[in-house]
């Protein structure tokens, strides 16, 4: 078994820690634009249903998990290397504001070639952190305590595990058995703790954090400090944050005034479109980040550093770069991002950049390759102008 040491790296708005094992290791994953479902002959019935591999062990395991009660929004993901203290959990449970703590084992996987951000949890208490749909499902987390994987759509859908498909881990064959997005950054696959210390997971080393009352960048600047070496805490769902009072500009937008200054210039934006101009025709691959294949993230990342704008890796960063302007003003350069996960669809799950005169450039999706065409506005979130300074910081 080899074994690689990995350091902490945070990704899309959320944090998993590498860590020394073998099968587990970090990256950042990007999302992209999903393709239709492709056709399965047996589902589930009931709550998500189009979304979950129907399976003779649902009804074995209809007493392995506690029914549905609610949802619980989650606001910090904590992540170390290692086992989290117990009684440094115990004081983030105590810190004011905080409403509940839920620990989970966290990591990267390899999952039939592909390292996929994974998290080992308890389908009972987790269920109540993802989205509505997701949480309802009464057979999805049962396939989940069953042994199966409930990876993201995107991942799924387009990354070629299909649903109720075999997919291989150096210790572990096991099956697609949903589909569902968490909505947790570029977390894309969940299994139950005891699967996930079977694949090498490490055992609590990362916690969800709802503090729905507080100021959550406050509350993670006021929980480092106490954190293991290595361990880190991050905003699941970063917003557009100026740095500093922006006044004495040209643009009012978002309810701040921007100097030109605020943004790339047209040096940079030429820079940047002349770089993934440069890549028309290479395919998409999912998680890919250059210089040979992308993902629709990756594209954005790799063009942009091209012209010195440190971007962050995934869609659902990359949508607080900056502030967001019509669509009827959107200039080249500027970023469109759309909404189109049917199993969780508030989550931003594709970007593609302006090229100009009604045209951008993008990383479809598998089987297709970087080109430009026309904009689409069906599911579109908006359009975010980049601000290099905001970019840098988005974490």
């Amino acid at each position: 078994m080899r074994v690689r040491r990995w350091t902490p790296l945070v990704v899309a708005g959320t944090l998993l820690a590498n860590v020394t094992l073998a099968t587990v290791s970090l990256v950042a994953m990007g999302e992209e634009e999903p393709a239709r479902l492709a056709p399965q002959t047996k589902v589930a019935q009931g709550s998500n249903a189009r979304f979950v591999a129907s399976s003779d062990r649902v009804a074995n395991a209809a007493g392995s998990v506690a029914p549905f009660s609610g949802v619980v929004k989650p606001h910090l993901f904590v992540a170390g290397q290692e086992t989290l203290p117990p009684d440094l959990v115990d004081r983030i449970r105590r810190t004011k504001g905080v409403a509940r703590v839920e620990v989970v084992d966290a990591a990267e996987v390899m999952l039939s070639g592909k390292r996929v951000a994974t998290l080992g949890v308890d389908p009972s208490t987790f269920r109540a952190y993802t989205p509505k749909p997701t949480a309802a499902s009464d057979n999805l987390w049962r396939n989940v305590a069953a042994g199966d994987v409930a990876v993201s759509f995107v991942l799924g859908n387009d990354g070629g595990m299909t649903l109720g498909s075999m997919v291989r881990n150096a210790s572990r064959t096991m099956r697609v058995g949903a589909y569902a997005t968490m909505g947790i950054g570029a977390i894309d696959a969940v299994v139950s703790r005891d699967t996930g210390r079977a694949l090498g997971l490490p055992q609590g080393n990362a916690l969800l954090i709802s503090a729905p009352k507080v100021d959550s960048g406050k509350l993670r600047k006021a929980l480092t400090p106490h954190l293991p070496k290595g361990a880190k805490a991050v905003v699941i769902d970063p917003v557009l944050k100026v740095p500093g009072k922006v006044t004495g500009g040209d643009k009012k937008l978002n309810g701040q005034t921007w100097p030109s200054s605020a943004f790339m210039s047209a040096e940079q934006i030429r820079t940047a479109l002349t770089a993934a101009g440069t890549k028309l025709g290479r395919p998409y691959v999912w998680g890919a980040e250059g210089p040979d294949t992308f993902d629709c993230s990756g594209l954005v990342q790799w063009a942009f550093a091209r012209a010195g704008v440190r971007m962050p890796r995934v869609t659902h960063q990359q949508w607080v770069t900056g502030p967001q302007v019509p669509l009827s003003q959107i200039q080249p350069g500027d970023l469109l991002f759309w909404r189109s996960d049917p199993t969780n669809p508030g989550y931003i799950s594709h970007v593609a950049i302006y090229w100009g005169d009604g045209k951008m450039i993008q990383a479809p999706r598998t089987g297709d390759v970087v080109k430009i065409g026309p904009i689409r506005t069906r599911g579109l979130a908006g359009v975010v102008r980049v601000s290099p300074a905001i970019a840098s910081r988005v974490r």
